[in-house]
């Protein structure tokens, strides 16, 4: 009773929680230990939730445009903070790797409304064809980016286990918090961006064709109570893509690493891991904040062909290693707390030990999975939030 007290008072302020231990964490990739942990998601696993108590749930399309050196990504955040606060905002970031130059826009939604897979604000949508795999996102909200983007699935969507979500609480049935992602892993992008100079009037404009990763993600429940450290990956080659994400949790729930990664192709899933290495190499202490800033990095993926069963799964059969490497070039280092909306500010400040910062980098990468080796463009983020 004492922890299940503690547990509700953190969801609904700034507190730092006790230690509850290893046995208040049920990881999606515990559920399939020794077991096909790939499973296809259906369009119906995409629809928001939107649940009514604090969490953040977002749609991430990423893209890259492999000839122009181009990527970047388009973001619905859609946020409730202890159930009294709704809140929307657009994110969208393009970097172009030949230039170094980048545009980086962060803007209040108005008049929003979610309806199954579509989400719609005032000039703003991003729907799901009813008759092909297919998401178009059109964005006029900023004259700084407005978008105009179609993401076509190539391989299918995927999910780790049933739901593709870690429970915090003492049962999967007391649940004090949830951590839940689903993917496109690779997907064809077509349109364009426009950006008009706020100084200048100057407008530029990119036509992008090129491959693209959408994940789905619902956190709910604080983010520093969620996860301490993050690391992600987003790479795409003509031939491959791979999308790695892996969060360690707080030391209340004991330091627990939650790690999952697709590798992908044209025709389909390569392989499916929850046993994977994310290696910061040539680390250099961010003097300014304090967190240890990596110049390189190894992901290491130790994975399962999509068509195992469990059984082969068990006796270590039809295993496949995949491996993403190189240096990383910063660019940016995202200051989370000037990002978020002041009353979910009011709330996460004055936590001990928190101080989130997002690392964002680019760099041209190589994938080794089986047969194939091959260099193409990662977008690398690695986030501290609290002391793991």
């Amino acid at each position: 009773m004492l922890k299940w007290v503690q547990g509700g008072i953190s969801a609904v302020t700034g507190i730092a929680e006790p230690e509850y231990g290893p046995d208040h964490i049920h990881s999606i990739t515990e559920t399939v230990k020794d077991k096909q942990p790939f499973t296809e998601a259906t369009r119906e696993d995409f629809h928001w939730i939107a649940p009514s108590y604090t969490n953040v749930e977002t749609q991430t399309f990423y893209f890259t445009d492999l000839k122009k050196g181009l990527l970047g990504f388009a973001q619905v955040i859609h946020s409730n903070v202890v159930g009294v606060h709704t809140t929307a905002q657009f994110t969208f970031k393009i970097y172009n790797t030949n230039t170094k130059q980048q545009i980086w826009t962060s803007t209040k939604l108005e008049d929003f409304v979610i309806k199954g897979n579509n989400f719609y604000a005032k000039n703003l949508q991003i729907e799901l064809a009813n008759d092909k795999d297919e998401y178009r996102l059109i964005s006029k909200v900023n004259p700084e980016s407005i978008v105009d983007l179609t993401f076509t699935k190539l391989a299918p969507a995927a999910k780790i286990g049933t739901n593709g979500t870690t429970v915090y609480g003492p049962s999967l049935e007391d649940q004090w918090g949830t951590m839940r992602h689903l993917f496109w892993p690779r997907n064809n992008v077509k349109g364009s961006i426009k950006s008009t100079d706020p100084e200048s009037g100057k407008e530029t404009e990119f036509a992008i064709d090129g491959k693209s990763m959408f994940v789905m993600a619902m956190q709910g429940m604080k983010p520093h109570h969620a996860a301490a450290t993050w690391n992600f990956l987003n790479f795409h080659g003509e031939k491959l893509s791979c999308v790695l994400m892996e969060f360690t949790t707080p030391k209340s729930y004991a330091s627990t690493k939650v790690t999952l990664a697709f590798v992908a192709n044209d025709e389909g899933i390569v392989c499916a891991s929850i046993n994977n290495d994310s290696l910061h190499q040539k680390i250099q202490p961010d003097e300014e904040v304090g967190w240890p800033k990596p110049s390189a990095i190894e992901f290491d993926i130790h994975g399962v062909d999509p068509a195992a069963t469990d059984a082969e799964v068990a006796e270590g059969k039809k295993t496949v290693e995949a491996k993403v490497s190189g240096d990383l070039t910063l660019i940016e280092r995202v200051d989370v707390m000037a990002e978020i909306p002041q009353f979910v500010k009011n709330i996460v400040s004055g936590v001990a030990g928190t101080k989130p910062y997002i690392y964002q980098f680019w760099e041209k990468m190589s994938i080794e999975c089986g047969d194939v080796k091959e260099s193409g463009l990662g977008y690398v983020e690695t986030t501290f939030i609290t002391e793991a």
